[in-house]
């Protein structure tokens, strides 16, 4: 089931606007025109900020996500209508023959059994065409992200027009290797508060390309993160 931050609608419509930075999208949209794509699919597409941003440059788009309050909010935003939006994961698709796939932010993080990362590697390798590839990015254990998952590196008050002033911050819950939770808190002007737990699963760079070797996958290269460098992976790879 998706983390209530993506999938309850009153989260769901702060999301944008509380995290409103997306710079790291720019290298995505650089490597889709590195490999000459026409063609995108883009899993666990959230609220659809890289999917429409896509769309609007011309690329034929397929955005999936199981979060139904997520995509509700994508379908709003500017370009949406030229972006054929699916509710539902990577392992369910309608057949397709798509140039590049990616998950960005967190997404191959949130499959946290072995079964579940290995279907959803092998439900994007059947709808990439032959020889298309596959990139995502994924935290490096090593550098221990989650030290700055606390409140006083997280705490954000942002005025969000129609809502008023909004508080957030993350907590800290649990470091069990692999396993990381972390609680998300919103604060509404009333001082309601809502929260989300959210669970990431953090695998080395051997492990990775191993699952990736497994679902049928030749690992081409392994890139530093530009927006977080030294401190993530992003695998780029193509179906074999």
């Amino acid at each position: 089931m998706p983390d209530a931050i993506f999938d309850d609608p009153r989260l769901a419509r702060l999301y944008d606007p509380l995290d409103p930075d997306r710079s790291d999208l720019d290298a995505y949209m650089a490597m889709v025109r590195e490999f000459g794509a026409h063609s995108v699919l883009d899993v666990g597409c959230g609220t659809g900020t890289f999917a429409c941003l896509l769309a609007g440059q011309g690329f034929e788009v397929v955005g999936v996500d199981p979060a139904i309050a997520s995509l509700d909010v994508a379908r709003g935003k500017p370009g949406a209508d030229a972006v054929r939006w699916i509710h539902g994961d990577a392992t369910s698709l309608p057949p397709l023959d798509v140039d590049i796939a990616f998950m960005t932010g967190n997404v191959a993080q949130v499959f946290l059994t072995d079964d579940d990362w290995s279907a959803t590697l092998r439900g994007i390798r059947d709808a990439l065409r032959p020889g298309g590839r596959l990139v995502f990015e994924t935290r490096d254990p090593e550098q221990r992200a989650w030290l700055g998952w606390v409140r006083g590196a997280t705490y954000v008050e942002r005025q969000v027009p129609g809502v008023g002033q909004v508080r957030t911050w993350t907590d800290l819950v649990e470091v069990a290797p692999p396993f990381v939770t972390f609680e998300s808190r919103v604060v509404l002007p009333d001082d309601q508060t809502l929260y989300s737990t959210s669970t990431l699963r953090f695998r080395s760079s051997a492990e990775v390309e191993q699952s990736l070797t497994d679902a049928g996958f030749v690992v081409d290269e392994v890139r530093d993160a530009p927006d977080r460098p030294g401190k993530e992976f992003v695998f780029v790879a193509h179906r074999g």
